[in-house]
């Protein structure tokens, strides 16, 4: 048979006439039951009649009579449209009785989609099985809180289409965190086909948790036990097919960073998908006479209304209204008889309350609990030896009371510090080979504007900026060692309790360290923050964390002037930033942000070694993001900015520079060298002179007044201006408007060089250098607090709303300003 490539749809999107075959029911309870009765069943095909004269009902024919539906019972049927008649070759032929697995057995359609969501608790690996199984390269790490969006791909396998997403770990499927809340939507709005449940093997009490609120929502489930070769080194003993069968769940072993078993998980999911596999049963967790008559009673009266029961499972409603979720609460008022159900929850909850002396969401925490460690203490037997006894000791000297934070800034000297060191060969090499570009260019090009362009705009700029991407890689692979070996949760808690005094969660400092990387996913990160303030005060101090794009002008500037300490002079820029971060959430907690403290709670992962995939995949990434900007934005913006320098051609020089230029060369009287000496002066002196009065010679001089109380010139005006966009692209501007050397014939010299031998061309400072130690360290200050970039604002904006995001650009520009006029004052008194 040929597979059915075609997109699935609901039964309600046929028109009249059409026919579909049926490949899912969605939907619950007395629905299913009664459209399963009816003959709607996987491999059906059914033709729609006609609509009533108000669209509603529709009538269909299957299996050769009539029958009307709503729409809404309609869009609960999932089909394909057929492209021949050979889809019941799949069925097997009757021959007497067909029990419940026979039956299983005849309802495979080939070539659907097949939906499927990963869910599981965070750092249990589930970003990892999603980019072995899809190929993609989302970023894993060892800490909660890296997936902060659902990623979606899709790969096929026996014919069928596989549609994965990767959701935000969760270790329930309660209101208490925005990422819990987006999963729960996701599987309750998408219905998923099927639910892979992604546990870790070495901790499987706590990952079981959220396995019985997926039972409770009785949808399709498989296992992934994950990390299974953790388990056997173990060498504990446990019959995971045994507790699979006790809770209807087939469980498959899987170790995602090397690929074990991600294809037998997958057959898997198809088996389940098209109910293949005896395994798959409903169940119903047993939580105990008492809540099990609460459940029974509440279940009643929702039942009694057939558009609620229709759409979600009675059962689960249940028990999220005993333990008094605001959510479902909320759900259950859209619905008629809401009164009635809301008051029999209400009676319920005050009994158990009242029977087991605690609160009800304890009540059915502590059973799920008791279910969990009933089912494997008959199928799990551990070893005597403390399975984490090795984290435990690294734990002691890592987050030693004393000796935790000293090992911290370590780690961080090291990565900054090596930053340099290991980045400086390959740094030279690149920029040999940009050197080696633009000479032979310049050499073969006829002279005028292209050559220019070329020379000057685009390798001048792109150039200027590509030589830094080894500094990047070597702080993103440090940062990448952090989180793969769980050392970024242990940085957490090191943190936790200065984070506690500003006014911060301890949670909020991995944000804040994925800054370091890049502002827009630290941003995305504080989802994982319970607390709305907590999540807008960490997003509006986030800017603060110098990010990758900000280190070209780090290392350019600090590599020029600072040469015997770029280690120590970066770790200080960093630092700056991290106590900028530091004031500025103290004022906030004493004004806008005045809260309640949260708790502080967040598992430590164990230690685990790095994989050299899961690394270079994360480096990879980087160089790819990396290079795309610079044969985008900076590319465009390196153009722009040429061109602004470039033209107008025509305007009035202060003198003759031409005449006086051919007046030299035609001077026998002079040496060569000193003709070539004063040619070169002039030939400078001339391009400057262009330079400021071109357009964007025009807009720096505009904006003068505002930057020269910083040491600034018009130059490095316009550079922080053209940083809006993208900070890296104040390097590039750099080097594009500081080619004032010889049109290109001294193209050897690096924009290190040039920086340091640049010169005011005109007013008072005619002569003088336009950088210095203290200007460098200024520009520095003034880079890492200034306005974020603009994809940094949208996606405040986003978290947040457009209030903070203008606030940010406010305040982070302002106070550069301020902090940089400090730094040139003070720094000029002392220098």
């Amino acid at each position: 048979m040929e597979s059915v490539k075609i997109e699935n749809m609901r039964l309600s999107d046929l028109q009249t006439g059409a026919e579909g075959i049926i490949v899912k029911i969605l939907g619950h309870g007395a629905f299913r039951n009664r459209i399963t009765e009816m003959g709607f069943v996987k491999g059906k095909k059914v033709r729609v009649i006609k609509n009533a004269p108000l669209r509603d009902p529709v009538e269909y024919e299957i299996m050769d009579y009539k029958v009307s539906l709503r729409r809404s019972e309609a869009k609960l049927i999932e089909v394909i449209l057929p492209e021949d008649d050979t889809t019941q070759d799949n069925l097997v032929p009757f021959e007497g009785t067909i029990d419940e697995n026979t039956q299983k057995l005849t309802k495979g359609i080939k070539g659907v989609n097949i939906n499927v969501a990963l869910v599981g608790n965070p750092n249990s690996g589930k970003t990892t099985l999603f980019n072995y199984a899809s190929g993609s390269h989302e970023r894993v790490g060892n800490y909660g809180g890296v997936t902060i969006d659902s990623k979606e791909a899709h790969f096929e396998i026996d014919d069928y289409r596989i549609n994965i997403v990767d959701l935000p770990g969760t270790y329930s499927l309660t209101e208490y965190t925005p990422e819990e809340m987006y999963v729960r939507k996701h599987i309750t709005d998408n219905t998923p086909d099927v639910i892979v449940n992604v546990i870790d093997a070495s901790n499987l009490e706590r990952n079981l948790f959220l396995t019985t609120q997926l039972i409770d929502m009785n949808i399709k489930v498989v296992i992934a036990l994950n990390m299974f070769d953790e388990l056997e080194q173990k060498n504990v003993q446990f019959d995971f097919e045994t507790l699979g069968k006790m809770m209807g769940i087939p469980i498959i072993p899987t170790v995602s960073s090397k690929g074990t078993g991600i294809d037998n998980l997958f057959r898997k999911v198809v088996d389940v998908y098209l109910d293949k596999d005896p395994t798959v049963r409903h169940i119903h967790i047993n939580y105990g006479e008492n809540i099990e008559n609460a459940i029974r009673s509440i279940q009643k009266e929702l039942k009694k209304n057939l558009e609620l029961s229709d759409q979600y499972s009675t059962r689960y409603l249940s028990i999220k209204l005993i333990e008094g979720e605001k959510t479902t609460r909320e759900l259950v008022t859209q619905y008629a008889n809401h009164e009635a159900i809301l008051s029999i929850a209400k009676k319920e909850v005050e009994k158990l309350e009242k029977e087991f002396g605690e609160k009800s969401e304890t009540v059915i925490s502590d059973a799920k609990y008791g279910f969990i460690a009933g089912a494997l203490g008959e199928t799990y037997i551990q070893n005597e030896v403390d399975r984490r006894k090795r984290s435990t000791e690294l734990d002691n000297i890592i987050t030693h009371k004393i000796f935790g934070f000293p090992i911290f800034l370590f780690f961080m000297w090291v990565m900054f510090q090596a930053t340099f060191s290991l980045g400086s060969i390959p740094m030279e090499w690149i920029d040999a080979g940009v050197n080696f570009l633009g000479d032979y260019l310049y050499g073969v090009l006829p002279v005028g504007p292209l050559r220019d362009l070329i020379c000057h705009g685009i390798i001048g700029g792109v150039g200027g900026v590509i030589i830094f991407l080894p500094n990047i890689l070597i702080l993103f692979f440090f940062i990448s060692l952090m989180e793969d070996t769980g050392y970024m949760a242990r940085a957490s808690f090191i943190m936790d309790r200065i984070m506690h005094k500003i006014g911060l969660h301890g949670k909020s400092f991995i944000p804040l360290l994925m800054g370091f990387g890049c502002n827009v996913p630290a941003v995305m990160a504080t989802r994982t923050l319970e607390n709305r303030k907590d999540r807008l005060l960490t997003m509006i101090i986030t800017p603060f964390m110098s990010c990758s794009a900000r280190l070209p002008v780090y290392v350019l500037l600090i590599s020029a002037f600072f040469p015997k300490h770029q280690g120590l002079v970066l770790f200080s820029i960093y630092g700056l930033g991290i106590l900028c971060a530091v004031i500025v959430a103290l004022i906030m907690k004493k004004t806008v942000f005045a809260k309640e403290d949260v708790p502080f709670v967040m598992e430590l992962p164990p230690y685990r070694v790095p994989t050299l995939r899961s690394t270079s995949i994360h480096m990879w990434h980087k160089a790819v993001q990396y290079i795309k900007k610079m044969g985008t934005v900076i590319l465009v913006a390196s153009i722009v900015i040429w061109a602004l320098g470039y033209y107008p051609r025509e305007h009035q020089f202060s003198m003759n520079y031409d005449g006086a230029i051919e007046t030299i060369k035609n001077d026998n009287n002079l040496p060569q060298d000193v003709k070539d000496e004063r040619v070169t002066q002039l030939e400078t002196k001339k391009m400057a002179e262009h330079q400021e009065n071109s357009y964007i010679g025009k807009m720096g001089h505009f904006i003068e007044p505002v930057i020269s109380p910083l040491g600034f010139d018009w130059r490095i005006g316009v550079s922080i201006i053209t940083g809006l966009a993208a900070k890296e692209i104040v390097v590039s501007t750099m080097g594009v408007l500081y080619q004032v050397d010889l049109n290109g014939k001294d193209s050897e010299s690096t924009l290190k060089d040039k920086i340091l031998a640049q010169e005011y061309t005109s007013g008072s400072k005619t002569g003088q250098l336009v950088f210095s130690p203290l200007i460098a360290l200024t520009l520095m200050v003034f880079v890492l607090i200034y306005f974020p970039c603009v994809a940094v604002i949208a996606a405040i904006k986003k978290e947040g709303n457009w209030k903070w995001a203008v606030f940010t650009m406010v305040y982070t520009t302002v106070l550069a300003w301020v902090l940089a006029f400090v730094t040139y004052t003070v720094g000029g008194i002392f220098i």
